[in-house]
Parts: C-alpha cells; structure tokens; sequence
C-alpha cells in the first residue's frame, strides 16, 4: 500500500511530502537519490510549494500504479488469480504457430524404409483429409549427405518428412524420437489429438476421426492399456535403471495411441526433466503416471507386440507386413470390410481400473 501526505505550511512558506511505500528507490532528474522506508518518512522538503506539487502528484501517479504490481515479479494484482493449470498456454505463442490440424498422425519411420512410406501413403493414408496433419518422423543425426539428398528429394515430392536433425535413428534413441517430435508438434502446430503409430500399422483413420469427434479434447490418453507388465532387466528392452516399482506403470501400447494436445504440451514443456526409458510406450506411461489424465482402454485398438488377429472392429492393427497392409486396404475399399476373414489368434481383455494394475486384464473370449 502506498500512502502520500503533502503538507503546505504558507507561513514558512515550506511544502513537504511524506510516502510509504515498499522498499524503492528513486532518483530524480536533479540526482537527488530517495530511499522508500516501509515507515513513514519525510522524502521531500522545498521552501516553493509550487516546485513540488506539479512532480510530486507525478511520483503520486507512479506509486499508486507500482502498488497494484508485485515488486519482485512485476505481476499485477489483477493476475493474481490466473489459473496455475499445468496445462494452460499462453495464447499469444500459439497464435504463431506455422501449421493448424485437428489430428496430428506421426508414423515413426527411419531413413532407409522408402517402401513402407510409399504403401503407407498408397494405403490408408488415403482417407486423410484437410484437418489430418501427417509426419513420418525420421532421426538424421547420423546419415549421409547422400542420404540426407534422398529424404530431401523425397520431402519435395510428397512434403510429409519430419526430420529430427539431433536425433540417431536407432532404436537406443527411440524415445528421444517420440519425446522431440513430441516438442516440435507443440512449437509448431495448432492442434487438439496426436496419433503416434509405427510404418508397420494399419489405421482405420475415417473411423478414428469419427470416434474422436465425441471424445475430450483434454487429458485423453486413448489406446490399449497393459499395468502387469514386469521389468526387463535384460536384452533388447532391458531397463537397468528402472527403480519405480517391479512392473511397468499402467501404459497404452506403442503400435498406436492417441493423446490429446495439453498432454503434449505437457510433455513437451517438462521435457527436460523427463527419464529417458528404453521404450517409448513405457516411457509415457511414466510420464503421465502422476497426471490427472483419462485413460481409455480400447480393444480396438491391437497394438501389442504381435497382433491378434483380424477383427473388422479394429481401429488400429499393429506388425503388419507390407502385404498384410495392401491386402487389408484392398479388401477394405472393394468390400467396406477390412478382413477377408475375421480370426482371432489370441485372447484380449478389457482393462478392469477397480483392481491392481498386477490384475487389471484377464485375457477372455468375446473381446476383440
């Protein structure tokens, strides 16, 4: 609070202000240097009143506007109660923002696999439309210059090439992949869901904009979910340093999932202080383990190291071969069906959220 007391006495012909004020210093255009106590203290003394009251209803000005500010961080009194939401923005960044989509697909590729992207993009990339923003996501640290000229050639020609120039494209640095295109998506586009999927899935993707037109465009974690997996300490997968528990924290599978733009943002905001595990789907999980986020189990979507089968439910398949990826879109635009014959090699489950993650699924008949 600041408090001004100018007092005139006429007879000694003395004008005088008194200020409180938090501690500010000031020095006026004669150099003058004044020192703001927190008690009151008199600041000015002039024998001609008339020498003070024109500046001195200007510091009046200035500190009635400074005592609506904190004096250590320059936030208003009005902003005080601005929300602290983890995942607000600031609306003037994404005003900027060079592209605008409301899905964002990322196919998680590498340099060399020129003929998985030419069938991605003969295949089911097809039912794309104006809202679907596409990027195979490719790690060029390490590539030739050669190399690097084929990409570029090939960007030119079809201009849905992400390249992320800092990253190896191996798979010790596929979560640096996902968590830096991650960070790109969030600087550079304007969107409300993220797909991340592999060059060896097949995506029903009209059914899928269909299904997110009814879904929560913040904190949706979408996908199919696993909370029993245990640790690997060894081999491929092998998590050394994996010391939050015995079995991996509830995650959605990585052969495709869906999140929503606040949970990028999140991610990507935080990204610096985020652990790096071997897999990417793990990793996530981790991530948003203590978030307040929605996370949706679907049988749809099968997503796991080896697929299921074939269901003409399915959203998402995952480890397709080339063929099994022409043969599925084929069937689908001659038929409406994606299956020449439904078949189910392995059981799924739904997710029970009442149990412990060690229990949640229980592999039944009757789920796709």
């Amino acid at each position: 609070m600041v408090v001004v007391i100018i007092q005139s006495n006429v007879r000694a012909n003395v004008t005088e202000i008194w200020i409180k004020v938090p501690s500010l210093s000031i020095r006026t255009r004669s150099g003058m240097n004044y020192k703001a106590q927190r008690k009151v203290g008199r600041m000015v003394r002039t024998t001609n009143p008339f020498l003070i009251i024109i500046p001195g209803l200007s510091f009046i000005a200035i500190f009635l506007y400074l005592a609506r500010c904190n004096p250590s961080g320059g936030q208003c009194a009005g902003n005080d109660h601005q929300s602290a939401d983890i995942f607000s923005r600031d609306d003037s960044a994404i005003v900027h923002k060079k592209y605008k989509a409301s899905l964002v697909v990322f196919i998680l590729s590498a340099p060399p696999l020129l003929t998985r992207r030419e069938e991605l993009r003969n295949n089911w990339l097809q039912k794309q439309n104006k809202d679907v923003m596409i990027r195979f996501v490719l790690g060029t640290a390490k590539i030739s210059e050669k190399e690097f000229a084929e990409l570029k050639k090939e960007n030119d020609k079809f201009k849905d090439l992400l390249y992320l120039t800092n990253v190896e494209d191996a798979f010790k640095s596929l979560t640096r992949k996902v968590l830096e295109m991650m960070v790109w998506a969030d600087s550079n586009v304007e969107f409300d869901y993220m797909l991340k999927v592999d060059d060896d899935s097949f995506v029903r993707l009209d059914v899928l904009q269909r299904e997110l037109e009814s879904k929560s465009k913040v904190k949706l974690y979408w996908g199919f979910f696993d909370g029993r997996a245990h640790v690997h300490r060894n081999g491929k997968y092998g998590e050394a340093d994996w010391v939050l528990c015995d079995r991996y924290i509830p995650y959605a599978l990585g052969g495709g999932y869906v999140i929503s733009s606040d949970l990028v943002h999140f991610v990507a905001r935080n990204a610096p202080y985020l652990k790096l595990h071997h897999a990417e789907d793990v990793s996530l999980g981790s991530w948003l383990a203590p978030v307040d986020v929605t996370r949706e189990h679907d049988p749809r979507f099968d997503t796991e190291y080896k697929s299921r089968g074939c269901r003409n439910v399915y959203i998402i398949s995952h480890k397709q071969s080339i063929e099994s990826l022409r043969n599925k879109w084929q069937h689908l635009q001659s038929t409406g069906k994606m299956c020449e014959s439904e078949q189910q090699l392995r059981q799924s489950y739904v997710y029970n959220w009442n149990k412990l993650p060690s229990e949640c699924c229980e592999r039944v008949q009757g789920v796709p």
